[in-house]
């Protein structure tokens, strides 16, 4: 018994080792069973310009045992410039692995999870930056009407057909049996090693919020959560741009932006987890049965490019 123990804390050293480290931060959280999958809901206008969309997502709560869904919401870019990248499950050493979000100048990986709203597997094909101002793209985006819009609206639809990875399945995790088969893309590594933010108190409160809510557990909603996005923004948080190298000055064919240097002050990710496990404290998968298990092959990306529904704001639309 004791052989097995070793055995166990030596590979998952071992796996600590290959998770980028943008991917965590100071917790390891690994689960034994696959997290629901993604619910579809419709995307909020957007109450005003500026805020950037955050998807919903899985996350997971040792002492309740399950996971539980923290809505989506519209949040400020904690710099002018900032870009999210989501946080996704990867199928690591038999275990689902969590991999937290965080703000930085480009998007990087995110396994692969067709998210919906921008987040269509790789990059974020739902708007960039252009001078200090964020212009949302329209065939993904659900933004307001009227005057304050200005140059800040387009519609591309080709970047999106680019960069969507079919996921008619709504597969919430990369990898493993049934997950998402799409290794990240050199423009999505470079991304990873870049100088990043961790999610804003107010996106950490959020979270709590969502985990705190016996509703938003999968135990209880089913994996169909009832509040799967909410319409109020979440406050503001500034924040000096970190430091990062010149590629991509300009927006790039990801549309993953330009970013204005605010000052030197850097941030790291691993700061503000917003997660219930307490930090620096290694979790062992819980050995609860494996969901999901009459899942098809993973989906590839898709060739025949689809047209997104640009009347149709559904999170399942535009993949």
């Amino acid at each position: 018994m004791r052989f097995f123990r070793s055995a166990r804390w030596i590979l998952m050293t071992l796996l600590l080792c290959l998770v980028p480290a943008s991917s965590y931060a100071g917790v390891f959280i690994s689960v034994g069973f696959a997290p629901p999958v993604l619910p579809v809901y419709v995307q909020p206008v957007c109450p005003e310009p500026g805020l950037m969309w955050t998807p919903g997502y899985w996350a997971y709560d040792y002492n309740a045992g399950d996971y539980y869904w923290v809505p989506g919401a519209w949040v400020p870019a904690p710099y002018a410039g900032a870009l999210w990248t989501p946080p996704y499950w990867g199928w690591e050493g038999g275990v689902y692995v969590w991999h937290a979000g965080y703000w930085g100048p480009h998007v990087g990986y995110y396994g692969g999870v067709n998210y919906g709203f921008g987040y269509m597997g790789v990059g974020f094909a739902g708007g960039m930056w252009r001078g200090g101002v964020f212009a949302y793209n329209s065939a993904v985006m659900h933004v307001g009407v009227g005057g304050g819009w200005g140059n800040r609206v387009y519609v591309d639809r080709t970047i999106v057909e680019r960069n969507t990875i079919v996921n008619n399945n709504h597969v919430a995790f990369s990898g493993g049996p049934g997950g998402i088969n799409h290794p990240p893309t050199g423009e999505e590594r470079a991304a990873m090693n870049e100088h990043h933010l961790a999610p804003t108190s107010f996106q950490t409160q959020h979270a709590n919020a969502a985990m705190h809510d016996h509703n938003s557990y999968s135990k209880f909603n089913g994996g169909h959560p009832q509040n799967a996005a909410v319409s109020r923004p979440l406050g503001a948080e500034s924040h000096a741009a970190p430091s990062f190298n010149n590629r991509g000055a300009t927006a790039g064919n990801n549309h993953m932006g330009a970013t204005q240097s605010l000052g030197s002050q850097s941030h790291s990710a691993n700061q503000n987890q917003y997660h219930s496990a307490p930090q620096n404290q290694y979790h062992p998968a819980p050995q609860n049965q494996p969901r999901n298990e009459s899942r098809p092959a993973p989906q590839q990306r898709n060739e025949s490019h689809p047209q997104p529904q640009h009347e149709s704001k559904e999170h399942g639309k535009s993949r």
